[in-house]
């Protein structure tokens, strides 16, 4: 039995035997303790382990549960070609739902919206322009390109100035690529002009578009954000036409497609095509960054 050697107020303490033996039985239920929880570990990681092994469960790699949230498709990487471009492929997206976060930087790497388009305009010579996104932004290809060829082609769009026909591929040669980027992809693409991962830009036969932008617009837009993509792609796709920018020639009156309405409107109203009413609309030269 345990000992206790009485103390000066009538109460007792453990004598140092019975401390020693009383923290040898703490030791021991914390070692049985431990001993419990490692078990269940154990037995926790055989089951995820059996489960993976056998296809019944599944992990997503890193990117896509960070950059793909909203992601409803799939679709495996495009295989490269000998000169290391993506070969087009058919992309589903029979339940896409459009992501509304966006990854500050992406892999570099790009998918390439299969299939074509036939010529449109009526006169001039014919550019053929490919599109390509960014892997791992959750943005569909197919839909985007859409985008791009339907604004493209509309008639209020440059080919209403009867001097350049457009027309999109998926091979062969081809005079620009239409880009949907990260931001900072965007600023790699675009150097060295300063886009600071906000705005979208035209470098060589780069016409790049930053997917902040197309998500997420601008705060100052006094319209839909589907028009101001159609603004995006036509003022960038005008520097490859050779525009300059230009400036909003009136309190009131429609920003030319030229003026650089993702930085302000300056009293214009937003407007994403470069004729209407069949003129060409424009301001004073000069941009505002």
């Amino acid at each position: 039995m345990a000992s206790y050697t009485p103390m000066t107020d009538g109460s007792a303490y453990p004598s140092r035997l019975d401390r020693r033996i009383m923290e040898r039985r703490r030791a021991a239920r914390r070692r049985r303790r431990r001993l419990a929880f490692a078990m269940v570990l154990l037995l926790a990681g055989t089951v995820i382990a059996g489960g993976y092994a056998l296809g019944m469960i599944t992990f997503p790699p890193p990117s896509q549960v960070e950059a793909r949230p909203e992601l409803a498709y799939s679709h495996s990487p495009e295989p490269a070609d000998q000169t290391g471009s993506p070969i087009p492929s058919t992309l589903p997206s029979p339940s896409y739902v459009e992501p509304t976060k966006v990854p500050h930087r992406g892999p570099g790497t790009f998918f390439t919206a299969s299939g074509g388009t036939d010529v449109i305009g009526t006169a001039g010579g014919t550019l053929r322009y490919r599109v390509r996104v960014e892997r791992d932004t959750g943005q569909d290809p197919q839909r985007f390109a859409k985008l791009v060829d339907d604004t493209l082609a509309d008639k209020r769009s440059w080919i209403a100035g009867g001097d350049v026909r457009l027309q999109r591929v998926s091979s062969g040669s081809y005079d620009f690529t239409v880009y949907l980027a990260t931001p900072a992809t965007t600023d790699q693409l675009c150097a060295p002009l300063p886009t600071n991962g906000f705005t979208s830009c035209r470098q060589g036969d780069k016409v790049v578009v930053n997917l902040a932008r197309w998500v997420r617009g601008v705060d100052h837009w006094d319209s839909d954000l589907r028009t101001y993509r159609r603004y995006v792609v036509n003022h960038e796709v005008g520097h490859r036409l050779g525009h300059g920018h230009v400036r909003c020639p009136g309190r009131g009156e429609a920003a030319p497609v030229m003026q650089q309405q993702s930085l302000k409107l300056a009293g214009c109203t937003g407007n994403a095509w470069p004729y209407v009413n069949g003129e060409l609309l424009s301001g004073p030269p000069g941009g505002y960054a």
